[in-house]
């Protein structure tokens, strides 16, 4: 029987989980990789929403069961890799994560995924010629890792979250209240989204000095302002509009 330890907190429900991957870009023709799938709860949701998953649980047992979970769901198109992630040769084709990995592996998910290393308290990119970056990342994260990993004006960005704004548009797609886990979190969470720049765009960074921290800042004042209009509307008078600024 799988062990839980103090950072590992799985969702309660499969409908939370199908929820949460409707706020997400992940479309019927993607290849998943669902990182410590546990039972199956997200696996089994991912399933129903894309091409094919590939789930990744290290514990035999566990995996063992979500085989069985899987088949009595007639789920077919899931790849159960049992290991650890981290030992794991990621695909050559485009694909996208969506996981809820244990908080205290949360850095070395992103180290795996864009292939870094730490050095002596600095984080290293070491630029492999073989490796492939996801083209999406959604995680669930401890909410104060997932800010550092944002580019903005009001709070300390991490060196990791700098790396990320290079080739990614980072935000916190959705709040989680600590009843959505079993067992529940000590600390708020939230769904964290990097979307990989498209080449759209990094030719207009070629040509006008992109700056991704200008639009990962416009992507959290987007949010904010989003929730403050709705506010105001429910709260004073329907016709209120807002406007974003320039």
């Amino acid at each position: 029987m799988r062990k839980f330890q103090l950072d590992q907190n799985f969702l309660r429900s499969p409908r939370l989980a199908l929820f949460l991957i409707g706020h997400s870009n992940i479309k019927k023709k993607d290849l998943v990789i669902d990182l410590g799938a546990g039972s199956g709860v997200i696996t089994s949701a991912l399933a129903r929403r894309c091409k094919k998953v590939i789930a990744i649980e290290k514990d035999p047992e566990t995996a063992r069961k979500l085989r069985e979970n899987l088949k009595r769901q007639e789920i077919a198109n899931v790849e159960i890799f049992v290991g650890d992630f981290r030992e794991m040769k990621l695909p050559n084709e485009p694909y996208k994560i969506f996981s809820n990995p244990p908080f205290s592996l949360s850095a070395e998910v992103f180290y795996k995924l864009l292939d870094l290393k730490n050095q002596d308290g600095r984080i290293i990119e070491k630029n492999s010629e073989e490796h492939r970056r996801p083209d999406a990342i959604y995680l669930i994260l401890q909410k104060q890792l997932a800010l550092k990993l944002i580019i903005t004006e009001r709070h300390y960005t991490s060196q990791l979250g700098r790396i990320l704004a290079k080739n990614y548009t980072t935000k916190i797609r959705l709040p989680l209240k600590e009843t959505d886990f079993t067992p529940p979190p000590r600390v708020p969470t939230v769904l964290f989204e990097a979307k990989i720049i498209s080449l759209n765009l990094l030719q207009e960074s070629a040509q006008h000095s992109y700056n991704p921290s200008k639009y990962a800042t416009n992507d959290i004042w987007w949010i904010k302002t989003y929730n403050a209009c709705k506010y105001a509307k429910q709260q004073y008078h329907p016709w209120i509009f807002c406007f974003r600024r320039n």
